[in-house]
């Protein structure tokens, strides 16, 4: 239930999704909120809260019950994202693990793979995490420059990776690398090292972020790593770019969903703040201009509440397209921002300190229009549904 709608539930959330949704706000209001700025000093999470989330069944719900995974669909996944959200939280990478990346195996690996990996990434014995972005590719994926080159039964990877999520603390990751340097997307392929004792595998600088501080975001490279032939996803090479591809609108989607969250979680705090505080004699939000901001924000949020309930609903019975999880992704992550900073303003000096919640979400929200395909690349993809 949402402080700032009391009564919404969204028509798709089943009677299983709204007791996870209770489950979900205790344990993270519980084992997230209070650990924000100390997760944001040591730069990422502890470890044992993975293993603390899982015993919690709180990891892979979306994945299949037959292999180790929660046996439900994206709408428990979505419920987890935004309690994680209205928690406070912009440390834990829960939905790189659970929604983006475990999808990968559960799509493309092999049975025994699946039933090796997909219950310890539910537990959270293993994190998992994907290696895209290099230094100069950015959004285009094409120009990756990793290589894999098969050797007998392995693959030898060369390359380096930038601003890798899960990097501290992934056990397993997906690798996107050329098997063919030469032949553009055609030439991609993904693959998965399991990194404890790797050798060639290497955790680079941390990387300090904007915002976002707790979330172990780092570069990796490889040297000579090798990699077995039947960690290459799918079996054949040159699947990668279509395999990504097919996964980017769940990631899309799971932004703009989180987006709306963090914004509708930011109002919430806005309306406590200007209940408590007073100026010249009375709490601001008795003067129209608070009044009034509050009011258009927590009217857009539920619009974008709307429109992301759609989308899952049409996520959920097949036929969400990639212009729609585009849009998702765009308006859910500019309303972000745009609602964060009007509520920021509200807490006038305080709300530029990093010790308020406000600020924390201010900072980690600009880099939702930037990952997961940035938000210039979404409008490509929607205008060519035009």
């Amino acid at each position: 239930m949402s402080e700032l709608f009391p009564d919404y539930r969204s028509p798709w959330e089943s009677d299983d999704q709204a007791l996870l949704r209770k489950h979900a706000a205790a344990f993270f209001r519980k084992e997230a909120t209070p650990h924000q700025e100390r997760w944001a000093q040591q730069h990422h999470v502890d470890r044992e809260f993975w293993t603390k989330a899982g015993d919690a069944g709180l990891l892979c719900l979306g994945l299949p019950e037959q292999y180790g995974g929660g046996g439900g669909n994206f709408g428990h996944e979505a419920v987890v994202q935004q309690e994680l959200a209205l928690a406070h939280d912009t440390a834990f990478g829960f939905n790189v693990h659970s929604t983006i990346v475990a999808h990968y195996i559960a799509a493309y690996a092999t049975d025994e793979q699946k039933k090796r990996w997909i219950p310890k990434m539910a537990s959270g014995e293993m994190v998992i995490g994907v290696a895209m972005t290099e230094p100069g590719t950015g959004s285009d994926l094409q120009a990756v420059r990793t290589t894999a080159i098969r050797d007998g039964d392995h693959y030898v990877v060369n390359g380096s990776k930038t601003f890798i999520s899960n990097a501290t603390h992934c056990d397993l990751l997906v690798i996107v690398a050329k098997t063919d340097p030469s032949a553009g997307a055609t030439g991609i392929s993904l693959f998965v090292a399991e990194t404890r004792g790797l050798d060639g595998f290497e955790r680079g600088r941390v990387l300090h972020k904007i915002g976002q501080h707790g979330q172990d975001t780092r570069e990796l490279s490889f040297t000579d790593m090798r990699v077995p032939v039947e960690n290459l996803l799918g079996g054949v090479e040159g699947r990668g770019f279509y395999q990504l591809m097919e996964q980017l609108p769940r990631e899309r989607l799971i932004l703009g969903i989180a987006g709306v969250a963090m914004a509708e979680a930011a109002v919430i705090e806005t309306v406590k703040y200007a209940k408590e505080r007073r100026a010249f004699g009375k709490p601001i939000l008795d003067f129209q201009n608070t009044q009034f901001v509050l009011a258009e924000c927590k009217t857009e949020v539920l619009a974008g509440k709307a429109l992301m309930d759609h989308c899952i609903a049409r996520y959920l019975d097949g036929t969400l397209d990639a212009a729609t999880a585009s849009m998702a992704k765009l308006w859910g992550t500019d309303k972000q921002v745009e609602i964060i900073d009007r509520c920021l303003q509200i807490f006038g000096g305080y709300g530029y300190m990093m010790e308020y919640p406000i600020a924390q979400m201010y900072a980690a929200a600009r880099v939702q229009k930037i990952y997961g395909g940035t938000n210039e690349i979404m409008k490509v993809l929607i205008s060519r549904s035009l």
